[in-house]
C-alpha cells in the first residue's frame, strides 16, 4: 500500500462509493464491512489514481490491516496504471478449533435483516428481520447530570458531547439503514462516514434524514464525500439553533487518556460508551476491493463501539470531540466453516478529529477535499528470517514529477520512517502521508545500500 489515495468526484459533484460500503437487506453481514488479516499481506490494487488496499472481491467492504507479506503493494500516486487485482487465500479451519483471524471493519450503519457471511464482521442479526431504520422508533434520551454528587467523568463528557451527536437515517431503493453524525455549525452541517451514507453505492439514489438530540426529524442532502478518509458532510434543512460540537487538538491525544464513544449503535440512540485510548497512529486498511478501500491513521480505543456507531463521536474526559467513530475489529466466532462474527471485542477505532475537521471544511467550501500523496508504490518490506515481520515499506515504482521524484527517492529504498513516526509496513507508510495536510514538509527516512539517510520531501495532494 501506498501513500494516495482513490480519485474522487470533481468539486462540487458528489457521487457515492460503491454500494459495499452499505449493507442492504439480504445481502451477508456487512453492516460494517469487514476482513480478515490474510497469512500474507495484501495486495493493494490501485483505482486510477489509487494506491488502495485491493483485499479481493467480497460481497461487501473488507478491511484489513496489513502485516508484511508477499506482493502486498500499492500504487499511490495520480495517474498509476491499474493492475490486477490479487484475492487472498480464504482461512482454512482447523477441526475443533475457532478462527482466530483478526478482522477490521467500517463499525457501518445498522442495516435492516442483516445475516453472517464469510467475511463479515460484527454481525449483528435482526431477529425479527426488521428494517434497521425503525431505530429511529427509540425515544431520544439526552444525557443530564441529575445528580451532581455521584457524577463521573464520563457523566460530564456525555452530558457535554451528547447534544452534539445525532442518528442519520438513510434509505434507498436497496434497502434502510442507520448511523450516527457530529453537528459542525448550528445552521445545520453534519459529519458523519462515507460509508453512513453510501447505502446505493455508485447506483441509484437514497434519502436521508437525520434526527438530532431534541428528538427533531430533518431531511438532509449529501453535501460531499471522500472515500478515501470514509468522511461525509450532510446538511440539514431548516435547522437553527444546533449545539456544534467542541474538538480537540487529536495530536495531543496520549494512550491512556478517556475516550468516551457517542451514537447510535443498534440504532439506539445517545448512547455511551467508555474506555481509554488504546493506540495512536493505527494504520488500519478497510475496504474489499481497489475501488473502495480506505487507509486511515485512526485512534484505537476499548469503548464499545458497534454497528450503527460509525460518524459517531469518540470525546475526551472534557466532552471535546478527538475522533470519529468508523471501524472496529472482531474474530469469528463460529465453529469451523461458521460464518458468524462476534460484536465488539474493545477493538475500535476512530478517525482522528483534525484530519475529520480539514475534510470536512474542505468539503463544505468546494464540494471535494485534498489527498495528500507522496507518489510511490511501495510494499511492505519483510525480514530475511521472518516474512510476517516488517522492517520498512519497499519502494517499488516513484511516479515522475511528484513530490517523491523530486525529493530523489528512488526504486528499492525502504521507507524506516516519516518524521519521528516508526514505518514497519506498506501501510503505515500510507496512513502517515494521509494523516498531514498537503504541502506539509516532511524528513523521511530511507534505508538505501544498506545505510540510513534522511531525505527532506513536500508532500503533494490531488483533488477528485
Amino acid at each position: 500500500m501506498s501513500e494516495h489515495g482513490i480519485p474522487r468526484p470533481a468539486p462540487g459533484t458528489w457521487a457515492p462509493p460503491p454500494a459495499w460500503q452499505h449493507p442492504v437487506p439480504g445481502q451477508p453481514a456487512g453492516e460494517h464491512p469487514t476482513a480478515t488479516q490474510p497469512a500474507a499481506g495484501p495486495y493493494a490494487a490501485p483505482s486510477g489514481t489509487a494506491e488502495q488496499p485491493h483485499v479481493g472481491q467480497q460481497p461487501y467492504a473488507t478491511a484489513q490491516q496489513p502485516f508484511p507479506g508477499a506482493a502486498d503493494h500499492a500504487q499511490s500516486f495520480p495517474g498509476s496504471p491499474g493492475s490486477a487485482p490479487f484475492t487472498p487465500a480464504p482461512p482454512v479451519p482447523q477441526p475443533g478449533r475457532r478462527s482466530g483471524r483478526l478482522r477490521i471493519g467500517v463499525a457501518g450503519l445498522l442495516a435492516g435483516a442483516l445475516i453472517g457471511g464469510g467475511a463479515g464482521a460484527g454481525v449483528v442479526v435482526l431477529a425479527d428481520g426488521s428494517d434497521a431504520a425503525g431505530g429511529g422508533t427509540v425515544a431520544t434520551q439526552n444525557v443530564t447530570i441529575t445528580n451532581p454528587e455521584t457524577a463521573t467523568a464520563v457523566t460530564a463528557a456525555a452530558a457535554k458531547a451528547a447534544p452534539s451527536v445525532v442518528t442519520v437515517y438513510v434509505t434507498g431503493a436497496s434497502g434502510a439503514g442507520s448511523g450516527s453524525g457530529v453537528v459542525l455549525t448550528e445552521d445545520g452541517y453534519v459529519l458523519t462516514n462515507n460509508h453512513v451514507v453510501s447505502l446505493d453505492g455508485a447506483g441509484g439514489s437514497t434519502t436521508v434524514s437525520v434526527r438530532t438530540s431534541d428528538g427533531t426529524l430533518h431531511d438532509a442532502t449529501v453535501v460531499g464525500t471522500d472515500a478515501v478518509y470514509d468522511i461525509a458532510v450532510l446538511k440539514l434543512d431548516d435547522a437553527s439553533g444546533l449545539t456544534p460540537a467542541t474538538f480537540a487538538d487529536s495530536d495531543d491525544v496520549q494512550v491512556g487518556d478517556l475516550a468516551v464513544a457517542i451514537g447510535a449503535p443498534l440504532g439506539l440512540s445517545d448512547t455511551v460508551t467508555d474506555g481509554i485510548i488504546s493506540a495512536t497512529g493505527r494504520a488500519v486498511a478497510t475496504g474489499s476491493t481497489e475501488g473502495d478501500a480506505t487507509v486511515i491513521d485512526a485512534l484505537q480505543t476499548d469503548a464499545a463501539i458497534n454497528p450503527g456507531n460509525s460518524g459517531g463521536a469518540l470525546v475526551d474526559g472534557a466532552g471535546q470531540v478527538v475522533g470519529i467513530n468508523t471501524a472496529i475489529a472482531t474474530v469469528a466466532a463460529g465453529g469451523p466453516g461458521g460464518q458468524s462474527e462476534s460484536g465488539s471485542i474493545g477493538v475500535g477505532f476512530a478517525i482522528p478529529g483534525n484530519t475529520a475537521q480539514r475534510i470536512a471544511k474542505e468539503i463544505i467550501e468546494s464540494g471535494s477535499a485534498r489527498t495528500t500523496y507522496l507518489g510511490v508504490s511501495a510494499q511492505t518490506a519483510a525480514a530475511d528470517d521472518n516474512a510476517e515481520i516488517g522492517t520498512g515499506a519497499e519502494v517499488v515504482q516513484v511516479q515522475p514529477g511528484t513530490p517523491a521524484a523530486d525529493a530523489g527517492l528512488q526504486v528499492g529504498d525502504v521507507v524506516t520512517a516519516v518524521g519521528d513516526r516508526v514505518v514497519t509496513t506498506s501501510a503505515e507508510l500510507t496512513a502517515a502521508v494521509r494523516s498531514a495536510t498537503p504541502g506539509d514538509a516532511v524528513t523521511v527516512s530511507v534505508r538505501r545500500g544498506g545505510e540510513t539517510t534522511q531525505v527532506e520531501v513536500t508532500l503533494g495532494s490531488t483533488t477528485g
